[in-house]
């Protein structure tokens, strides 16, 4: 048995069951925003439950302040089922029978806390009952057997007050109420004094997290305190307590430099646990989301006793890396911060789903039982910071609620996630990378360039974008096993250090062993538009700076790709400069031979939303191909597309003088690509090449994780249906 895992040992494991989960689709929670609301206001799906008949998923939107549903009569297509207020903040919500239990927060300060906990019957949206809590709910929970809800009294602390330590009064604590098919006796109320249990702030428990096994016994983590608590849920009593415990972590990053390193240490980390879930009768599995002191990063399972019966250590994290979704910028914090957490058994096994929220992943366990570790089996891709989730067995269907709404900065909405537990091959991740020499991660995101190598079938290369500044890196890519495997990972050097003020977003062989990239200018980084040629070990022999024509017209949406034909490198720009015509952008030409430059003009297609511009160009036979996009994600997203260009075409006119035109023809649209995952329409096709065999392949941009849910799609196209003699 394993006590402290420190690395991944069942690093991209894949589940050798007929069945696996995947994606089946996205659900836009603002979809459920009432006529009678601004339909921009912030809306969130954060905790979320399930009716009995597995038809309806009910959510917790605290901005919108009420609870949502979801109708998954069709899990394929789910649709919007309607919004209930709930006068207040909803923090938690359950279902049992026809009514939703829903915990609402209605303080009037952290000092004068309040709340609520409301049985709404679903079908006519009225209030059964309303019993006053006293205080600031969190979670709740329903007992298996339907008898009891616990509700966790958290009475947050007020983190602007002195830097967020505790204690800060009132305490919190956790009640329980008897339940009839829906129906709350707000007469039947027991409280569990949390008080004077815990190491940290004894005075002031703060619970966060409740669950209930079949013996009626609530288990409730202590986040700030550190803690954990097992109670009689009939009478209150507290049957055991311990403290959640530190860890020791070796080879994790915990520096925001623009790197992943994975090469720190941190020694004595508290857990501090978010959520919890019974596995059974004695055993505990919780997620070590940390606090303001805390975060191991990890899982760990424990008895109700307190003994620590597995602890993942690095090893989910190293997973959440190898797949391109490590958030590198909450590396001096908690990581990938795993949140939330669901059990449920299908065909028979319990698996157990953690909730990366910054890396917005989940990652599946198998249960094997007391006395044997759990069994890393898939990553599953979701939207943006995932919070709640709810197994629904009767019909092999997970649904994950995620919270993040950026609304205010034009990004992505909340949405609700569902899978399907079916026979089939994992589709996700479609590119994820090996340990190194050292074992650590190679870690890797933001891939911004593509370029396929010129002998052999299958092998690619990527860089990545500023992102990563103090780590410009080329990676070797092998797209002949599925998913594809970074192999390597070659850093960009300049005397010997990682090159710095570079903005990688193209590449491309440059026939002597080595590599062209081009660097995408921006003046608020100093960073300036320039082509760099390196060799084989990554060491930059040549910098190519814009000609002074070029600069005076220059804008940030420079270079986004750049490709070879003969001794000619061809650039595209991505978007209009200042002396280009409104829907056309340039492809700049270099000749290396006699270090002259000039350019054609390419039309854009018509814009709707947003802008649209190049984000790669690759040779291949007689024709250049291009991927034109626009900017934007979801339903809004209608340009993501590649184009041909005949080479004959390519006759660079003279730079500031009138350019000629080329003609382009659609070769590919990309959206039934992107559509095709169960998720919403991602933003950047930033790579795009044609491998020795013929074969397309095309590849997102991440974003570093960084407002992004963090998903990469590496898309085999296969040969395309375009002369390329």
């Amino acid at each position: 048995m394993t006590l402290a895992t420190a690395t991944a040992t069942t690093v991209n494991a894949q589940d050798t069951s007929a069945k696996v989960f995947n994606r089946i689709a996205s659900f836009p929670v603002n979809t459920n925003i009432p006529e009678s609301m601004e339909q921009t206001s912030e809306s969130s799906a954060e905790i979320i439950d399930v009716t009995a008949d597995g038809m309806t998923l009910v959510y917790s939107d605290s901005p919108l302040g009420g609870i949502g549903m979801v109708d998954i009569a069709d899990p394929k297509a789910p649709k919007p089922a309607g919004f209930i207020a709930t006068d207040g903040e909803p923090t938690s919500v359950a279902i049992q029978g026809a009514n939703a239990l829903v915990a609402v927060n209605t303080s009037e300060s952290y000092t004068q806390p309040g709340g609520k906990l409301l049985s709404i019957v679903l079908a006519d949206q009225s209030v059964a009952q309303s019993c006053d809590l006293g205080g600031q709910p969190d979670s709740v929970a329903i007992s298996p057997d339907g008898s009891l809800i616990a509700v966790a009294i958290e009475n947050e602390r007020d983190e602007d007050l002195n830097d967020g330590v505790i204690p800060q009064l009132p305490a919190g604590y956790v009640l329980t109420y008897k339940l009839n098919n829906g129906a709350i006796d707000c007469d039947s109320k027991v409280m569990a004094d949390m008080t004077g249990l815990a190491d940290i702030a004894p005075t002031d428990p703060e619970p966060e997290f409740v669950t209930i096994n079949d013996a009626n016994e609530v288990a409730v983590t202590l986040q700030e305190n550190n803690h954990v608590v097992v109670f009689n849920g009939t009478t209150g009593d507290i049957i055991s307590h311990f403290s959640a415990g530190t860890v020791d972590l070796e080879n994790v990053d915990t520096n925001e430099e623009g790197a992943l390193t994975f090469d720190d240490t941190l020694e004595g980390v508290r857990r501090e646990p978010d959520a919890m879930k019974w596995l059974d009768n004695n055993r505990l599995v919780m997620a070590n989301e940390g606090d303001y002191e805390g975060g191991s990063r990890g899982f760990t399972i424990m008895s109700k006793t307190g003994e620590v019966l597995f602890e993942s250590g690095l090893a989910l994290e190293y997973e959440i890396a190898m797949a391109g979704h490590y958030p590198e910028k909450r590396s001096g914090n908690k990581g990938a911060e795993p949140e939330g957490l669901e059990v449920g058994t299908f065909d028979g096994q319990q698996y157990i789903f953690i909730l990366s929220e910054r890396g917005s992943v989940i990652g599946t366990y198998k249960d094997m039982g007391e006395g044997n570790d759990p069994e890393f089996t898939q990553l599953l891709p979701s939207a943006l910071a995932p919070e709640g989730a709810v197994a629904i067995e009767n019909r092999n269907l997970l649904a994950i609620a995620n919270e993040a709404d950026l609304i205010e900065d034009g990004g992505v909405r909340s949405h609700v996630t569902l899978y399907e537990y079916a026979d089939g091959e994992a589709s996700y991740p479609m590119i994820i990378s090996s340990m190194d020499e050292n074992g650590r991660p190679i870690g890797w995101g933001a891939l911004s360039g593509l370029t396929a190598d010129p002998e052999q079938a299958g092998i690619l290369y990527a860089v990545n974008d500023s992102f990563y500044a103090m780590q410009p890196t080329v990676f070797t890519i092998d797209a002949n096993q599925k998913p594809a495997k970074i192999t390597k990972a070659t850093r960009v050097t300049r005397g010997g250090s990682n090159a710095q003020m570079l903005d990688l977003e193209g590449i491309t062989p440059d026939g002597e062993g080595g590599f062209w990239l081009a660097s995408e200018g921006r003046t608020e980084r100093m960073i300036p538009h320039g082509l760099y040629r390196i060799n084989a070990d990554g060491e930059i022999e040549e910098q190519v700076a814009f000609p002074a024509e070029l600069l005076a017209v220059e804008k940030r949406f420079g270079s986004e790709g750049i490709t070879k034909i003969g001794d000619t490198l061809w650039i595209a720009i991505q978007r209009e400069w200042n002396d280009d015509k409104a829907g056309f952008v340039k492809l700049v030409a270099y000749n290396t031979a006699d270090k002259t430059w000039g350019a054609v003009s390419y039309p854009l297609d018509e814009k709707g939303a947003g802008w649209v511009g190049l984000s790669e160009i690759t040779a291949y036979g007689d024709q250049v191909f291009i991927v034109e996009r626009d900017n934007q994600i979801g339903e809004a997203a209608k340009i993501k597309k590649l184009y041909a260009v005949s080479v004959d075409q390519l006759k660079p006119g003279k730079l500031g003088e009138e350019l000629p035109v080329v003609e382009k023809t659609l070769v590919h649209d990309f959206l039934p690509d992107l559509k095709s995952t169960g998720g919403y329409v991602v933003d950047k096709i930033e790579g795009f090449t044609i491998d020795k065999a013929g074969n397309a392949f095309a590849v997102t941009d991440n974003d570093g994780i960084d407002d992004s849910n963090g998903e990469t799609l590496f898309l085999n196209i296969g040969p395309l249906a375009v002369s390329t003699n």
